[in-house]
């Protein structure tokens, strides 16, 4: 391709792009996401192509890689556009009949569709419930383009928002448009994105950075690599934007370790991107000029952090520093630096082509805009979601998500990654922004939300947590340090049955200091797990200490393990698949466990038939004697 040279060439190449693509072609998309790629995608696009080829459909219908759909649980997730049909947990072995029934004969195949919890079948997108209540405008990108392609991208206008930021609006003029579509940084702690790109180029200064923070440390959260995955040209656009407005030249992306995909896309993309011009010296021939560098950390949560990220990029430990002079003054290399995370990049374009008011009508009043969560947990969809500032817990867990796994009862859901907080049942109708999730002792964060059942104790979910930050904390500052540590051993205290009397109490007091006077965001949002499940589910803990009681059965050392005489079927599954050997009984016959034996695995829980469920867990209850004629 070659280089542009202008603003006019960019519109004169997508012009080209577009009069080269008929809309109508059949193309078969396939996610090609981490998610989809762990269920063998790469397989059923190979057995695609092969069976194209051998059908002699080649030429008319095109095959495309795409990003991340979102419904990863029911991946490999394949689209057949025009029709936008979508099929999903496909494999290998059903592409000869995709290809015959839907692509030779204009019909579905009923057995790959989304059936609902009715039965009926759903062929559209929009017309499944974990698609049809989000708002995606930043991840339905995904969708529509293949992340090895920059046409794709340019074909749906991208690097238009570049192009207009360079020729038609000065770099102040950019910042005000962010500033008054109110985008809030959605790496955590939603601070103004505006006012933080004003303040690193009002710095003093020549020198300046921005820095897209893809480092995504939370457990079970994967937002940010999603996007760089399936997107990766959107938050390099919003880089160059942001570069340009602020005053910089040059730009990184801290990437972890873990993320080798993420990384691959990115360098394809900046490849393209400097094959045409729109990355390096002149720039559309506006004069602006910028370079990106890829920075892969080395998986350290604390990293996240911005002076810490910035430490890890200079070659040093990534520690975090104190903040008495903030990083967009002093950040990278002692010069001022603008850090963001990649949905908050993302985010950029959008607001540049479209326009702040259009920004800032979706949304809530003080959060604007959509946000990207990772929903998994104990709900029946688990995946990524979009969905607009303000809707309800509810609608996300119970529309979205498709309610609570084998009917059980809804019982608190976290927020914010291991620093966020639990919120309980009574605040399903709690709307969803960064101002709300604080206001109950929990937070945004990167956009994390696990859901939990009535099989779930609020204890070992903070001991959960906090296990994780302990094991995170740099250790450079000594509330951190020892408060978390402390913190944890009460905790053990609490699940292994020796909670004293004064424990929780404990707990608040500690989690005050740690919040106080911590060097780090890490540090400071540590106590959120226990201080919010202290302050919802204090009657847990509280049974924990007075009772020697697990309400949910779950904290190993006050449970025990008993077989229903009156609904064991004498099946043999549970003495047969216990490692110890603690069970015991005839076939056909009540069996029995051997409370001195038994090891509270779990393993006889788990194999006892649902039909039945014969075994049962005991907490705080005295275990009745086995029968005498199952013994032996």
């Amino acid at each position: 391709m070659p280089r542009l040279r202008s603003v006019a060439d960019l519109e004169a190449l997508r012009r080209d792009i577009l009069a080269r693509r008929d809309p109508n072609q059949p193309c078969v998309a396939v996610c090609s996401g981490t998610g989809c790629k762990a269920y063998a995608s790469e397989k059923v696009v190979e057995a695609l192509e092969a069976e194209l080829a051998g059908r002699g459909l080649s030429e008319r219908v095109a095959v495309r890689r795409m990003g991340c759909h979102g419904y990863c649980e029911r991946g490999p997730v394949v689209q057949v556009f025009p029709e936008e049909i979508c099929y999903f947990r496909v494999q290998p072995g059903d592409v000869p009949e995709i290809v015959r029934t839907t692509l030779e004969d204009g019909g579905v195949v009923e057995r790959l569709l989304f059936e609902d919890a009715g039965g009926e079948r759903r062929v559209h997108e929009n017309d499944i419930p974990f698609y049809k209540h989000q708002n995606r405008i930043v991840f339905g990108i995904n969708k529509r383009i293949s992340p090895y392609s920059i046409e794709d991208y340019i074909a749906i206008g991208g690097y238009g928002a570049l192009a207009k930021a360079l020729s038609e609006m000065t770099p102040e003029q950019v910042i005000e448009e962010v500033k008054r579509a109110n985008l809030r940084g959605r790496g955590g702690a939603g601070f103004p994105a505006g006012r933080k790109w004003e303040t690193t180029r009002n710095a003093p200064g020549d020198e300046k950075y921005v820095i897209v923070n893809a480092d995504e440390g939370d457990p079970g959260a994967y937002m940010d690599r999603s996007i760089l995955e399936g997107n990766p040209h959107g938050v390099l656009e919003g880089l160059l934007i942001g570069g340009y407005a602020i005053g910089a030249r040059e730009g990184f992306v801290y990437v972890r370790q873990e993320y080798p995909m993420a990384v691959d896309n990115l360098e394809i993309a900046m490849d393209q991107m400097r094959e045409l011009g729109l990355l390096g010296e002149d720039i559309l021939g506006t004069g602006f000029s910028f370079e990106v560098t890829i920075h892969r950390g080395a998986g350290a949560f604390v990293s996240g952090e911005s002076s810490a990220l910035m430490s890890a990029i200079e070659g040093r430990v990534g520690e975090p520093r104190p903040k008495y002079v903030r990083t967009s003054i002093r950040g990278l290399r002692d010069k001022p630096s603008n850090l963001n995370n990649v949905e908050t990049w993302a985010n950029v374009p959008l607001i540049i082509d479209r326009g702040a008011d259009w920004f800032a009508g979706i949304g809530t009043e003080g959060s604007k805009g959509t946000k990207i969560f990772s929903l998994v947990g104990k709900v029946n969809n688990t995946g990524l979601v979009e969905v607009p500032m303000g809707m309800t817990l509810r609608k996300i867990i119970f529309e979205i998500g498709g309610g609570i796994r084998e009917g059980k009862k809804f019982k608190a859901v976290q927020t914010g990654g291991p620093s966020g907080g639990v919120i309980p049942d009574e605040m399903l109708d709690l709307p969803v922004d960064f101002d709300e999730l604080t206001r109950v002792g929990s937070m945004m964060g990167s956009g994390g939300m696990i859901v939990m059942d009535e099989d779930t104790c609020m204890v070992d979910v903070a001991k959960y947590f906090l296990e994780f930050l302990a094991d995170e904390s740099c250790g450079k500052c000594v509330p951190c340090r020892e408060g978390i540590t402390q913190m944890l051993h009460i905790l053990d205290r609490l699940c292994a049955g020796e909670g004293r009397p004064g424990d929780v109490d404990t707990l608040e007091d500690l989690a005050d200091t740690v919040q106080v006077a911590s060097l780090c965001a890490l540090g400071q949002s540590a106590p959120n797990p226990v201080l919010s499940s202290i302050r919802y589910f204090r009657d847990e803990y509280e049974a924990h200490v007075a009772d020697r009681r697990c309400p949910a059965r779950v904290c190993k050392a006050l449970t025990a393990y008993w077989i229903d005489p009156e609904r064991c079927i004498g099946c043999g599954k549970c003495r047969r698949n216990c490692p110890v050997e603690a069970i015991s009984g005839e076939k056909k016959q009540p069996h029995a466990i051997d409370q001195a034996l038994c090891t509270k695995c779990d393993t006889c829980f788990q194999v006892c038939p649902a039909r039945v469920s014969a075994v049962t867990k005991l907490s705080g209850e005295p275990v009745p004697e086995a029968p005498a004629a199952t013994a032996g």
